[in-house]
């Protein structure tokens, strides 16, 4: 294998983007000496949204929150979930 280049010190996070999208990091990076990683705490980026409902709707989803005891919203988000898991294992 030919000798590593050696890594561009980046002055910013967009120029060291703008970098590796025009380089390969086989030049810079020894991927045969790569070990897997395992990232166990980290947690997914979220983004908040609104979402408008009629309240009779939401007021049926806090009673079944509340007999499942949990936030209405993390049921909310487990029922969508699950809508798009299924509806992508039979699209």
């Amino acid at each position: 294998m030919s000798k590593q280049k050696k890594m561009p010190e980046f002055k910013t996070e967009e120029e060291e983007r703008e970098f590796w999208e025009t380089h390969d990091s086989s030049d810079y990076v020894d991927w045969s000496q790569a070990e897997p990683a395992s990232f166990p705490k980290l947690k997914p980026s979220t983004k908040t949204i609104s979402l408008r409902l009629p309240e009779a709707l939401l007021d049926r989803i806090k009673i079944e929150a509340n007999k499942r005891d949990m936030p209405y919203q993390s049921l909310i988000k487990a029922w969508l979930a699950d809508d798009v898991n299924d509806s992508r294992r039979t699209g």
